[in-house]
């Protein structure tokens, strides 16, 4: 089994933190694998510090545990939601990892955002019905 985190950055706009890779297609919530013997909640922290320049300064909430298993068997993802004032700007350590960062509107993701990202958006801030498939089944 795999597993990984993602977050829902929030800044004093109301706008959603996202990142582009060098090496993936698509507008992704920053985040990533957890490590063997790491804590989810360690993971995350790491993850966005080394994605977005985000250090955590309180606890974000734990949206959902969801099922990612048609783009790669057995693998999970735990998305956590962080207010604007539970974290601060710091430097990135990521290098050659991300290739663009953007603030944007939830509700107008960019064109290219992952399905998954535009569910998980809908999902927290509009109307969209909750699922338990990081993206929809295509099957």
């Amino acid at each position: 089994m795999t597993l990984g985190v993602r977050a829902a950055v929030e800044n004093a706009d109301g706008h959603v933190f996202l990142v582009r890779h060098t090496y993936v297609k698509g507008w992704y919530m920053p985040g990533g694998g957890i490590e063997r013997g790491e804590p989810a909640i360690d993971a995350l922290r790491r993850e966005l510090v080394e994605e977005g320049g985000i250090k955590l300064t309180g606890l974000p909430e734990l949206v959902g545990f969801y099922s990612n298993h048609h783009v790669f068997r057995n693998d999970h993802v735990l998305l956590y939601r962080i207010a604007h004032g539970t974290w601060d700007e710091t430097e990135a350590t990521s290098f050659g990892e991300i290739a663009e960062t953007a603030w944007v509107d939830p509700m107008r993701p960019p064109r290219d955002a992952t399905p998954g990202t535009r569910q998980r958006l809908a999902e927290i801030y509009g109307n969209a019905g909750t699922s338990p498939y990081w993206a929809a089944r295509t099957t």
